[in-house]
């Protein structure tokens, strides 16, 4: 079976310039930085109106407090012109009760009056107290994550792919493909194939397994995708593994990745653009005994 001609041919491939970087990258991160940035300065700001709000409510508190030792005088002054009066107007006995028991009741309302205040004031400082602990809990928050997005940042990484064509960001290990699964950037489809002579069904493709070294990481697979079958022999896990599909772009082909190659199995992912068109999968091929012998198309870096 022939390569269409929408792949290209190897002395085609080696004419490829690597790019750079993606800009838009560098960008997201600048951006996602930025938005941290803001996100702890106002932070900072809630804390210092917070602080602000909380000396105010000290020098109330003086306020409130000065102005009930004057209460306190005025009562006793009130008790002093009580007595005073009674003795000049020979006041009764059961007046003199009476008047005594006002001032008495008076002393109990101001005491209450004082506990309500005291406990209400104990609240908000408990209550600036908690939202200062939440300012700085958020504070502590917005540093990890900023920590863990510079460590994925490192973790992720580009490499050649075996057409000279730089691959998207590579993941290493599950943990990295939950990642670019969360960033989104393209279609990831996890699988494990083992050693057949039937293909296993991949995303939009089908792979089968045709021989591994696992000494050496190495493996050899064939993919079916377009009525094509392409042979990608003595791959290493790791390495982006390239291959064209119609309508594709030639600066973002589909990429297989390979995490372990075990004695008769591999595991991996298939990685392909959001922009493209998935092809029809193709049909498993016959077991070897009834196939009709062919030759499959190799793409060699």
């Amino acid at each position: 079976m022939s390569i269409s001609p929408n792949i290209p041919s190897p002395q085609e491939s080696y004419g490829y310039e690597a790019p750079g970087t993606p800009r838009w990258i560098s960008v997201l991160f600048g951006l996602v930085i930025a938005g941290l940035a803001v996100v702890v300065y106002f932070g900072y700001t809630t804390q210092a109106k917070l602080s602000d709000d909380l000396g105010r409510q000290r020098e109330q508190n003086k306020i409130l407090s000065a102005q009930l030792d004057q209460a306190n005088s005025r009562i006793a002054d009130l008790k002093s012109q009580v007595e005073i009066t009674t003795q000049r107007m020979g006041l009764t006995q059961s007046e003199l009760a009476k008047a005594k028991s006002r001032a008495e009741d008076i002393r109990k309302e101001q005491q209450a009056s004082d506990q309500e205040l005291t406990t209400q004031i104990k609240a908000s400082q408990e209550q600036i107290g908690a939202v200062a602990t939440e300012v700085g809990g958020t504070k502590k928050d917005l540093e990890a994550t900023k920590t863990d997005l510079e460590a994925t940042k490192g973790k992720l990484d580009r490499s050649m792919g075996d057409m000279n064509v730089m691959s998207g960001l590579i993941a290493h290990n599950r943990d990295d493909l939950e990642e670019l699964r969360r960033r989104g950037d393209r279609n990831y489809y996890e699988f494990t194939v083992q050693k057949s002579k039937h293909s296993e069904r991949v995303g939009p493709v089908q792979i089968s397994l045709n021989r591994t070294d696992p000494k050496r990481s190495k493996y050899t697979i064939t993919v079916i995708a377009d009525d094509k079958t392409i042979e990608k022999r003595d791959k290493t896990s790791g390495e982006p593994v390239q291959f064209y599909v119609k309508g594709s772009s030639r600066m973002a082909p589909y990429e297989i990745v390979v995490f372990d190659v075990g004695k008769n199995q591999i595991n991996g992912y298939l990685a392909t653009p959001k922009d493209s068109s998935a092809p029809t999968p193709a049909a498993a091929p016959a077991p070897a005994a009834a196939a009709t012998p062919t030759t499959p198309a190799t793409d060699k870096p």
